[in-house]
Formats: structure tokens, C-alpha cells, sequence
């Protein structure tokens, strides 16, 4: 990912909280023939290991799964965007642009499955992943969970095939208009502040990344 140095973010609890903040995240590997080929799905984060552990499921139907096992995969996390008008700007020799955040996670993909599971031992293995992720995105659902029949549970997880990504290498974007003048700043978040919930996010990175934006300019 092309990351001029003032967008870089290579604090690991940042990049850790933005993952987890947009968890539906982009995994991206080669078909059975080369070609590129990219899966959409919910992932939980957990902070272990260098620089994290990625975890979630495909439906067995998927083929990617079959051709990322094993293989170093890219997994992007796309965050919060919106356009900047460059009226927001004092100079009127400007152009428009997009600020946006975007996490970029790389490791090898593992299947949780072993070939020697029987089916109580590969459901127990899926139905951890499960777990986790329903504690990640609906806590409550847990108990209904548990209370459903087991024969549905095991026939559940054998339509998925779980996995865990160690991420070996990580990259974080947060453009929100670092390389502008100070007051060409402070006007880019007070837009974002008042605009919709992409931008408010925006706004919220803008207040703990860079100093002095936030206040008000009564020189």
C-alpha cells in the first residue's frame, strides 16, 4: 500500500483498535488459476502474537478457501471515508480529495481443521471460532447458541471451514489531512465533526492524532 510517511500509523494498539473497529474485512489471494480473487467476511481480532491474530470462517461452498490454505494472504481492513471539498481550504488554487483509513494485514492462513478430526472434534474446533465471534458482534446470542440442539450446531459448522491468519506484517493509512496548513486542518474537521457517521469517525481520529486541531482560531 502506497502510504506517504505523514499517513503512517505504525502504533500496534491503534492499528489493533481500528481492525477491530471495522472487523468486516477483504481477503484477498489467487484463484485456481492465478487470477486475483477476493473474499468479503467478518473477522475477530485478537491482540496476541507480534502483531495480531485474525480468526473467522468461510462457507465450505467458497473455494478460496482451498486455495489460500497455507498461503500467504493479504487481508484489508477498509475503515471510515469522505470526500474534502478543497472550499474547506484557504487557498483556492486547490483540488478535491478522499480521506480515509484503511489497515493492511499480511500472514500465512491456516485451516483449523485437522484431516484426523472426527466431527466432534472439527465442530468443537469451528464451534470455538463461532463463539468468538458472536461475543465479538451480539454477546447475547451466546446463550441462545448454546441452547439450540447439538445435531443443528454440528450440522452449522460443517457448512464452514474455520481459519487463523498470525499477521506477520501490518500496515496502517490514516489519511485525515496531516500534510494541510493548520487552519485548512481545523476546517476539515469541523466539517467532518457535523457531517454523517463516516465523517464524525474521521473527526474522532483527527482529535487524537493530530495536536491543536480541534480548537478554535481567535487570532
Amino acid at each position: 500500500m502506497y502510504i506517504p510517511k505523514f499517513n503512517q500509523i505504525q502504533d500496534r494498539t491503534l492499528l489493533i483498535e481500528a481492525m477491530r473497529a471495522w472487523p468486516f474485512a477483504i481477503l484477498f489471494g489467487p484463484d485456481a488459476n492465478g487470477a486475483p480473487f477476493a473474499t468479503h467476511l467478518p473477522l475477530v481480532v485478537h491482540d496476541e502474537g507480534e502483531h495480531g491474530l485474525l480468526e473467522g470462517h468461510f462457507a465450505l461452498a467458497n473455494p478460496h478457501w482451498k486455495w489460500l490454505a497455507g498461503r500467504e494472504t493479504l487481508v484489508v481492513f477498509p475503515g471510515s471515508h469522505s470526500y474534502v471539498s478543497p472550499a474547506l481550504y484557504v487557498e483556492r488554487k486547490s483540488v478535491p480529495t478522499w480521506n480515509y483509513i484503511a489497515v493492511h494485514a499480511t500472514g500465512t492462513l491456516g485451516i483449523v481443521e485437522d484431516e484426523k478430526d472426527d466431527p466432534a472434534a472439527a465442530h468443537a474446533r469451528k464451534e470455538a471460532l463461532l463463539k468468538n465471534l458472536i461475543v465479538a458482534n451480539e454477546p447475547a446470542y451466546a446463550r441462545q447458541w448454546d441452547e439450540l440442539p447439538i445435531g443443528y450446531r454440528i450440522s452449522m459448522t460443517a457448512g464452514i471451514v474455520g481459519f487463523r491468519i498470525p499477521i506477520a506484517k501490518i500496515e496502517g493509512k490514516f489519511k485525515l489531512s496531516q500534510n494541510r496548513p493548520e487552519q485548512d486542518r481545523r476546517n476539515v474537521y469541523a466539517a467532518h465533526a457535523a457531517g454523517d457517521d463516516d465523517q464524525r469517525a474521521l473527526a474522532e481520529w483527527m482529535l487524537r492524532l493530530i495536536p491543536g486541531v480541534g480548537t478554535v482560531d481567535n487570532s
